[in-house]
């Protein structure tokens, strides 16, 4: 079979390699489609990934079941969680992998065939379309949803900084869920495609002091949320300079230490911040459920590539003017 190799320096490349073997609790994915995330550029432009790639958003079918695997058939569709949990704890129990103490990543998810954990695969119903399940059961809503449980109900108004795809994600889930949404960015393609999934306002942070431009649209008061979607310092420390008195700072993009004060950032504005690392498990039938219920999932997808292109995906993806792009193994993807 082919896989992807994260060659580093902004190269990649096609190899040979040999069939994976599901081992204990585990399957062997066929792929049908792979999507292409924000996190995977860093190995991609710096030192690459020896023997393989980062990719861990994928959906495909069921090829092999490893020993002990119940509850799924050769054959099924399925899109796969890349963070699985050890199956025993109370959080498991609860379908939070990602709490879980023992939990494992699976990733090289970006290749005609790839393992996964049985227990992080979700079984796809026939009225769900590769491009949908892989945003369903990855970070293309499975982000942007989870930092929607953070946000309390009476929440009018949200800026997202950064709007690559998680951001673009939020921008959607929030627009639909009928909020005002202010998209912050230096890319105007991707501010464009932010009006388009719902943003009412949109701040080109290279015309101005964004922190002023968010103040300005909120009448001075204020986002009740700021969603850190770019993982820059400079887009963190903004937002909680554009977060009202009493708001949410919400960290979706990875990143070092910052400069932060107790007192200037959270105790004389009683400003609360929470992380949202990837979702939970669980969390997957109330997203579907918003699928149904009409998102518009497949507009976060600007580009779809053969497998074969794999090269030319990431150099447009790493170029800054995308949405979603997605690998496409089969003919039916």
């Amino acid at each position: 079979m082919k896989r992807l190799i994260l060659d580093g320096e902004s190269r990649v490349t096609m190899a040979d390699a040999p069939e994976p073997v599901a081992g204990p609790g585990e399957v062997v994915i066929q792929t049908a489609v792979s999507a292409l995330c924000g996190s995977e550029l860093h190995d991609y432009r710096s030192g690459g990934v020896a023997g393989g790639n980062n990719g861990h958003e994928a959906a495909g079918w069921v090829r092999a079941l490893g020993a002990g695997v119940t509850g799924l058939t050769v054959g099924q569709r399925v899109g796969v969680s890349a963070i699985a949990g050890c199956g025993h704890c109370t959080y498991c129990a609860l379908g939070q992998y990602t709490w879980c103490r023992g939990f494992s990543f699976y990733g090289n998810m970006h290749a005609e065939q790839f393992l996964a954990a049985a227990n992080a695969c979700h079984p796809l119903p026939d009225d769900v379309a590769w491009e949908a399940g892989v945003l369903l059961t990855g970070d293309g809503l499975g982000v942007p949803y989870h930092t929607s449980t953070k946000l309390a109900d009476s929440v009018r108004t949200v800026a997202v900084f950064g709007v690559g795809p998680v951001g673009l994600g939020s921008v959607l889930l929030q627009a639909h869920l009928g909020r005002r949404v202010i998209a912050v960015d230096r890319s105007a393609t991707r501010l464009a495609l932010a009006r388009r999934l719902g943003a009412q306002a949109v701040v080109q942070v290279d015309d101005g002091d964004p922190v002023a431009a968010v103040r300005a649209l909120t009448d001075d008061t204020g986002a009740d949320v700021c969603i850190e979607a770019a993982g820059r310092p400079e887009s963190a420390l903004a937002c909680f300079a554009a977060v009202r008195t009493a708001g949410t700072v919400v960290f979706n993009g990875e990143q070092g230490a910052l400069p932060i004060s107790p007192s200037e950032q959270f105790i004389r504005r009683d400003i609360t911040a929470v992380g949202a690392w990837f979702y939970h498990f669980g969390e997957y039938p109330a997203m579907l459920q918003l699928y149904r219920d009409g998102l518009r999932l497949h507009d976060l997808i600007t580009d779809r590539l053969p497998f074969a292109d794999a090269a030319d995906a990431y150099a447009r993806f790493a170029a800054g003017q995308t949405g979603k792009v997605l690998l496409r193994y089969t003919d039916e993807a």
